[in-house]
């Protein structure tokens, strides 16, 4: 089963999700496996690397697959600015 990979944002474009998710260990291997037609977006092999992915686009690399959730409903294990609680006074708490 392929896992899901959360994307802030709505879209991605398809080199720089298959390094999010895990699927290459750099960008330059990125761009070459996706020249050579070794990465494939629900089972069509693709090798636009500026491909955007937009939700729900299953990608695979070598036997890796991943899937792109922009729905926001997969655990977020980053930081999102636009959700933090701006309340939040470090002065309050440095004095506890």
């Amino acid at each position: 089963m392929a896992q899901r990979i959360a994307v802030s944002g709505g879209s991605i474009k398809l080199g720089q999700f298959i390094k999010l998710a895990n699927l290459v260990e750099t960008g330059g291997q990125a761009k070459e496996l996706i020249a050579s037609g070794a990465v494939t977006v629900d089972g069509a092999v693709e090798t636009r690397r500026g491909r955007t992915l937009r939700g729900e686009e299953e990608v695979c690399v070598e036997g890796l697959s991943a899937v792109v959730d922009t729905s926001g409903t997969a655990e977020a294990d980053y930081f999102d600015e636009a959700t933090a609680n701006d309340d939040f006074d470090p002065e309050k708490w440095r004095n506890l």
